[in-house]
């Protein structure tokens, strides 16, 4: 039988104080209890640690032997339960986030301030990254949470919807097609084309649109930055077809946007987790953080 901590204390208290009576008091147990407790310390390790006579109360050299790792053992157990409870409590941690730069740029802001100061004194990173990176670093248990499109492959990560994106015609200030309420795919794709990268989720659902209408783009140029691409509308070089949500990403100087229809094209953004596994206090409590201000996403993906 292995040594309880109740035992190791009472030995310790009874070291400490050089009597059963005193001990029992600050322990708060009975004298016949402590006796219990020490008695099978004393049989859990195979010998005599203290001896009792009308002096008082003694170590063997065995006893004294233990005393130290009996107090290590003490300080040990007490600091790991100090440090679970600082865990419990979110009084100390990390989240580790994964989201697509729409979501890093345009959602996280708010949620991660408002996060910071009900609990200081959590660690978080976030990586900003295309929607393939964010499910394989939730799936490989790299990030705790995922902020992304939903993703092809379902075995590893759950998914959780918060918003319906959908995409928008983005044009340089004077353009023809800034003249209609509404622009169908047919007819954005007659301008030349200012694409984002073809690993983003962005360029394969436009790439979709592509295969179903069996056409193709006057590819104008390739960027890897939304940003960059508003810029190059903005001078004029093309127009590009973006989601709602990632035009919030890009100045609104010297461009205007107009809903993409034929077909409407929207995707689910939400939140992924691993499929197995328990989320830690800190990284539930941010789950909880995130849905509080999904409302916002559905104000960020309304363009005015």
């Amino acid at each position: 039988m292995q040594p309880s901590m109740r035992q190791l204390k009472a030995f310790v208290a009874i070291t400490e104080f050089g009597s059963f009576i005193e001990a029992s008091e600050r322990l708060h147990m009975s004298q016949p209890a402590l006796s219990i407790a020490i008695r099978k310390l004393e049989e859990s390790v195979g010998g005599t640690l203290l001896n009792r006579s009308p002096r008082g109360v003694q170590l063997t050299p065995e006893g004294k032997f233990f005393l130290p790792t009996a107090r290590r053992l003490i300080g040990d157990w007490d600091e790991a339960l100090g440090d679970l409870g600082e865990l419990f409590n979110k009084q100390r941690g990390k989240v580790t986030l994964a989201a697509l730069p729409t979501l890093a740029a345009g959602f996280l802001p708010a949620v991660l301030s408002d996060y910071r100061q009900r609990y200081p004194n959590i660690s978080i990173s976030v990586h900003d990254v295309l929607a393939s990176q964010v499910d394989d670093l939730v799936s490989d248990h790299r990030a705790d949470i995922g902020l992304s499109v939903q993703p092809p492959r379902a075995e590893a990560t759950h998914f959780e919807p918060l918003v319906e994106d959908h995409f928008v015609a983005v044009c340089p200030l004077g353009h023809p097609l800034l003249e209609r309420q509404e622009v169908r795919w047919d007819q954005l794709l007659r301008y030349p084309i200012i694409a984002v990268s073809r690993l983003s989720s962005t360029r394969n659902a436009i790439e979709g649109v592509l295969r179903a209408l069996h056409m193709e783009m006057d590819l104008m140029c390739e960027v890897s930055q939304i940003g960059t691409a508003g810029r190059m509308v903005a001078a004029g070089l093309g127009v590009a077809a973006l989601p709602s949500l990632s035009f919030r990403q890009i100045s609104s100087e010297g461009v205007g946007w107009r809903s993409l229809t034929a077909p409407y094209v929207p995707r689910s953004l939400g939140i992924i987790t691993p499929s197995r596994g328990l989320h830690s206090a800190a990284a539930t409590a941010m789950l909880d953080l995130i849905r509080e201000h999904s409302y916002s996403l559905d104000e960020l993906s309304k363009l005015e």
